[in-house]
């Protein structure tokens, strides 16, 4: 019965999905222009929803369906087992489907760009190639003279100056689905939230190209056409020039500020100016008006969603239970976290310590497992940047006995894809280490399962130092949970760069272990809804949208509309907007914060029955690993891995290839992988900073 129902809603969403493609690739058409537009807004332009009805139906409500009813169909599907997934080796399709995810496409700036990827990328640019060449056909088979005396390459200038601002429209329209943290359409389609910030990057770039033309392109005309005085216009029944204009320049700021060179040297200032965006939005939406924003408002209106439950889940502390300080410069967070929380292996938190930074949010990879430490969450952070250093400096040199941090997350993959392979390779270099120290966690709590076959796992981990091998005690948790690695097969292979041997055992320090005493106030680490969070998002979405489109309909019918019949005027086009936008943040945040409140009722319940244990004093632990850990290792001085060497000597027919690290690490193993001259190979990488 549950399969039936799956598939039926598995069609559901296609059928919504391809519908939705189908009126965008219409869009630029005369049949939409001419023949759909007609038809819907007799039936649809009522005095409740007026010119935008046509648009919300079209464009805001397949996507808002799709994030509701997708969030039902993964809480259904959420896979809490540990069981093998099918592998990656098989039939046609299976093969097929390898081939389309291997890199196809290793450089910079792009990065690691699959064939799939690149494949959906074409679609996309023929998308919009096909959207621009439409509207410039009809564009310049009935083209408007704007004044007395202009020329026909002016108006077809400024026609197409127009037409790139449309293409921008649909760039926009996908912009923030790939920032949605929790989005049940990013993991519909198997993604995570680390995996698709390239795309926000390409379609931010893409967007601001677009919209740079069109903004230059009308400056341009209207010097031309003796009308710069268009600049100043601020009109109350059009399109507000002056709002595109300060749109226009936020964008900029932005947009220089987010190159990589700038983003990884000044973070802050990348951090700070993004948030821009809220007055972005709102310009934007004062300068396009109620119906062209109604074709982008799904990727908003998600986002706001996602956002404002992050800001819910931020303003409560985390119960921090202790840190190990390594010697490496790196330190590991343990949390407190509710039973119920349930994630996957590679999963990222955005951490806050107000006494570091109030604003800063960073994201660091978890490292625990939740099946082996089903009350605790850890955390690995690396002293690397001012942020980190201070926190690393703040820990280490002070008999801190509290401390305030606020937690979002986890995010990460719905599914555990890694355990479809038979063998699986994971090279790391530096930090990068982390993400794997959960899989292996994990894998150690599997393999002590009957009737689980755990895949062979072979670690190649580059450090600079041999004080850095510290990092691999993190595979064995510190709230002293049981761990049986001997039942894992598990090879590890770390290679030191800059030492030649083994320093004196004089010189190795110690591990600190810091205990925290437990406050009050403090809570678990728990998903922002609970344990239900999915279904709870669903009802968010849904709600928040039908109140959007009851008190649209109310506003515009009972207030709106008697204002334009009454004095045969059309209604103020930017308060227009901002009601709009008023009514949109205003459904979000009652919705949302209605069901978070809720549940964190409900959860500070349960966590009364939660006894804190009394922490310890500070002490120092020796770095003694488990033995079957000490076995597994082989320590290379002074020299790098031959990985290409390494990687064609499997005879597995289906290995897993995980890289972290470096980019110029993380290319080299694509590239090896993208060569072909192994068929068994499947690449995937992991990276926050793409």
């Amino acid at each position: 019965m549950k399969s039936h129902t799956m598939f039926l809603i598995r069609f559901i969403l296609l059928l919504m999905f391809l519908g939705s493609l189908t009126v965008w690739i219409l869009l630029p058409t005369k049949i939409y222009r001419n023949t759909w537009t007609v038809t819907l807004e007799n039936k649809l332009n009522s005095t409740y929803f007026r010119e935008q009805g046509v648009n919300l139906l079209l464009f805001t409500f397949p996507m808002m369906f799709i994030g509701a009813l997708g969030s039902i169909y993964l809480h259904l599907n959420q896979e809490k087992i540990t069981k093998n997934l099918p592998s990656t080796s098989g039939g046609a399709l299976k093969r097929c489907l390898c081939f389309l995810r291997r890199p196809f496409l290793v450089m910079s700036p792009f990065g690691i760009v699959s064939a799939l990827e690149l494949l959906f990328t074409f679609m996309f640019v023929a998308l919009l190639i096909w959207s621009l060449a439409n509207y410039l056909y009809i564009s310049f088979g009935h083209l408007h003279m704007h004044k007395v005396g202009e020329k026909v390459w002016e108006a077809k200038f400024r026609s197409v100056s127009l037409r790139l601002g449309y293409i921008g429209n649909i760039c926009w329209a996908f912009l923030f689905f790939p920032v949605t943290r929790g989005s049940s359409i990013l993991r519909l389609v198997g993604l995570t939230s680390e995996s698709s910030i390239k795309y926000h990057i390409w379609l931010g770039h893409l967007s601001m190209v677009l919209f740079a033309a069109h903004t230059v392109g009308f400056i341009i005309y209207w010097a031309i056409t003796n009308q710069m005085v268009e600049m100043l216009e601020w009109s109350k029944t059009y399109v507000s020039n002056v709002a595109g204009e300060i749109a226009s320049l936020i964008a900029l700021v932005m947009w220089i500020t987010s190159i990589s060179r700038i983003r990884r040297k000044m973070y802050e200032v990348f951090f700070y100016t993004h948030h821009l965006y809220i007055l972005y939005i709102l310009f934007y939406a004062i300068h396009v008006g109620v119906e062209y924003m109604c074709m982008i408002a799904p990727g908003i209106f998600l986002f706001l969603i996602d956002r404002h439950l992050r800001f819910l889940q931020s303003r409560q502390n985390a119960r921090l239970l202790s840190a190990r300080i390594l010697p490496c410069d790196a330190l590991e967070l343990n949390f407190s976290k509710n039973p119920s929380l349930y994630y996957n292996p590679t999963s990222l938190v955005f951490i806050n310590v107000p006494t570091v930074s109030k604003l800063q949010w960073h994201p660091f990879t978890v490292t625990s497992s939740c099946n082996m430490e089903s009350n605790n969450l850890s955390v690995t952070i690396k002293n690397v940047g001012s942020w980190s250093n201070k926190l690393y400096q703040q820990l280490s040199s002070s008999s801190l006995d509290h401390l305030n941090v606020s937690v979002e997350g986890p995010y990460g993959p719905h599914t555990k894809q890694f355990l479809r392979h038979e063998q699986i390779v994971m090279v790391s270099g530096g930090s990068g280490i982390t993400p794997f120290i959960s899989i292996i966690r994990d894998l150690i709590f599997q393999s002590q399962q009957q009737q689980f076959q755990a895949p062979k796992l072979l670690l190649v981990c580059i450090f600079k130092n041999y004080v850095d091998l510290t990092m691999l005690d993190l595979m064995l948790p510190a709230s002293g949970s049981t761990t049986q690695i001997a039942n894992l097969h598990l090879q590890i292979e770390a290679y030191i760069t800059r030492e030649k041997q083994e320093p004196s055992i004089e010189t190795q320090k110690p591990i600190q272990l810091i205990w925290f005493k437990p406050n009050l106030s403090d809570s678990p680490i728990s998903l922002v809804l609970g344990p239900n969070n999915l279904l709870w998002l669903s009802a968010v979405i849904t709600s928040s949208f039908i109140m959007f489109l009851l008190f649209l309909g109310i506003l515009t019918r009972y207030y709106i509309y008697p204002m334009e019949k009454n004095s045969s005027e059309v209604y103020n086009w930017t308060f227009k907007v901002m009601w709009y936008m008023f009514l949109i943040c205003a459904c979000i945040c009652v919705c949302s914060s209605v069901a978070f409140l809720w549940w964190k009722r409900h959860n500070t319940l349960e966590n009364k029955q939660i006894n804190v244990e009394v922490s310890t004093p500070t002490r120092e632990l020796e770095s003694i690993p488990h033995q079957s850990l000490v076995e597994a290792t082989n320590v290379h001085f002074g020299a790098r891995p031959d990985l290409k060497k390494i990687m064609f000597e499997f005879e597995c027919k289906d290995v897993g290839v995980m890289v972290c690290g470096p980019r110029k690490l993380r290319h080299e193993v694509a590239k090896i992988c993208a060569s072909g001259l192994a068929d068994n190979l499947h690449f995937e990488s992991i990276s926050f900073n793409w």
